[in-house]
């Protein structure tokens, strides 16, 4: 019940959802093992169809996105192909969460009318940074990348959106293959909370791209991460 609502919030801003889905994930006790692939496929299903939408409204800006996916495909591949202790993981993912809880308020990362090229050696470094974490940890990389391009003036808010989301997309793909070739397995089972969460992802692609408000689902994934973080942070 929980999966659509978190791939139809995450897709309508143009992100794939992987941090709610680790979130869900770590309140139901899977494995990191199970996680990181796991989320990194969801993302590919999710993020593709944000994509498409908000691509066929023309939001993507091809210039901002190839200055960050330059360096963050190899990095998400060399993170995905690293194994870290499951205590440290958890840690690392409960801060992680914390962005996302506050990008869900607005806390941060707020639209600007103005905006401002990219400078190729700051697209570089963001994308190498955010690549290798997003492949460590088993995300996109979105809920940190759309923050940082709305903070530094890069893009407005349906550019960010679009951006992260092919994004996310290229860093999962990199970061799933990486996990593959260490050795890491898929479940079967993967591909039917695929399908559940493709149908919140479809509906949160259409809607978002169209500047429908989700305020009040914000404040309810905000709550269900915060619960994870905690969850995460004390076992």
């Amino acid at each position: 019940m929980l999966l659509p609502i978190v791939s139809f919030l995450y897709a309508s801003v143009g992100h794939g959802g992987a941090s709610g889905y680790l979130a869900l994930m770590a309140l139901f006790s899977f494995s990191p093992e199970t996680m990181k692939p796991t989320a990194l496929l969801l993302n590919l299903f999710v993020a593709g169809i944000s994509f498409y939408y908000y691509y066929k409204e023309g939001y993507f800006n091809k210039k901002l996105f190839f200055s960050f996916a330059v360096t963050s495909i190899p990095f998400a591949f060399l993170g995905g192909t690293i194994e870290i202790d499951a205590s440290i993981y958890k840690k690392v993912l409960a801060i992680l969460l914390v962005f996302a809880i506050l990008k869900m308020l607005n806390v941060f990362g707020k639209e600007s009318e103005s905006t401002k090229q990219v400078k190729l050696w700051q697209g570089f470094l963001v994308g190498g940074v955010i690549g290798f974490f997003s492949g460590l940890i088993g995300i996109g990389g979105g809920i940190i990348l759309t923050p940082l391009i709305l903070l530094l003036h890069w893009g407005n808010m349906k550019e960010a959106a679009a951006v992260s989301a092919l994004f996310i997309w290229v860093n999962s793909a990199s970061g799933l293959v990486g996990q593959v070739s260490s050795g890491v397995h898929i479940e079967s089972d993967t591909f039917v909370l695929v399908v559940v969460a493709l149908v919140g992802g479809v509906l949160g692609g259409y809607l978002g791209s169209k500047k429908i408000n989700n305020q009040s689902l914000r404040y309810i994934l905000a709550f269900v991460l915060a619960i994870a973080c905690v969850k995460l942070i004390i076992t």
